[in-house]
């Protein structure tokens, strides 16, 4: 059952954004430089959520081929959510990163590889100290041939971390087209990379990489001495540099 105070609460929020303007951010990605509101022709979209999204953000613009990322909300049920809302847990939204990218560049395969290592999958309503719906991981894929990828993955991933002796069940969610992405506040926009910022962390990467058989069976661009050498590693995910790395940098550790 769920509390009368509990329901009142999401009543009164779904009410309030039923009437509210969608968040305003700008079109220009801070670090990237690019539309971040555009979708190039050939490129692709996909929604990731691996917990606070400031430090994901930036893994996801790191990768080179990477047009755009854009922080914001995702898999709730109220109309344009606010951060205080979405930090309540009322309205059921994640914190979320949406990566536009060039699948000529980089693949959906990477994208993936990027969202298991990045975070600890297995934590369900949390990551690391931060605690509650808003915090969980998933996938929200924008294709149903996404969608097939994106479960493929969960299952190589999951026998990877058993190989491992980490023996907890991904939790992620992994759902097929659908749900809206709502923008988060402006401030929120590749937060780390401007000044003033507050270096948060709380990911907690396994360390555990996705297998190398996996990426090539399903069309990785990079294998795995690039991610030996710019992949996310156990601990802070964040004391990397803003810039992304480069094709080249790429393709000579691969």
């Amino acid at each position: 059952r769920v509390p009368m105070q509990q329901l009142k609460n999401i009543f009164r929020g779904a009410s309030a954004s039923q009437s509210r303007a969608p968040i305003v951010v700008s079109s220009t990605h801070y670090v990237l430089k690019t539309d971040v509101k555009r979708t190039p022709s050939g490129h692709d979209v996909v929604v990731v959520a691996t917990g606070c999204f400031w430090g994901a953000e930036k893994m996801f613009w790191r990768l080179p081929g990477v047009h755009s990322t854009s922080v914001g909300y995702v898999g709730g049920r109220a109309l344009n959510p606010t951060y205080e809302e979405v930090c309540s847990g009322s309205t059921g939204h994640t914190e979320c990163v949406k990566v536009t990218y060039d699948p000529r560049k980089v693949s959906f395969a990477d994208l993936l590889a990027m969202h298991w290592t990045c975070h600890d999958p297995t934590q369900g309503n949390r990551q690391g100290n931060d605690r509650g719906t808003q915090y969980r991981s998933g996938i929200y894929c924008d294709t149903e041939a996404q969608l097939a990828v994106a479960k493929d993955s969960a299952e190589a991933y999951s026998e990877a971390l058993k190989a491992a002796g980490k023996n907890g069940a991904i939790t992620s969610e992994i759902k097929g087209p659908g749900d809206t992405f709502y923008y988060a506040e402006d401030y929120h926009q590749q937060y780390l990379a401007k000044p003033r910022s507050r270096p948060y962390c709380s990911a907690q990467p396994t360390g555990v990489p996705v297998p190398e058989a996996w990426l090539k069976a399903n069309g990785a661009k990079f294998g795995a001495g690039y991610w030996k050498t710019f992949g996310p590693a156990p601990g802070c995910t964040i004391n990397v540099p803003n810039a992304p790395v480069t094709l080249e940098e790429a393709l000579a550790a691969n």
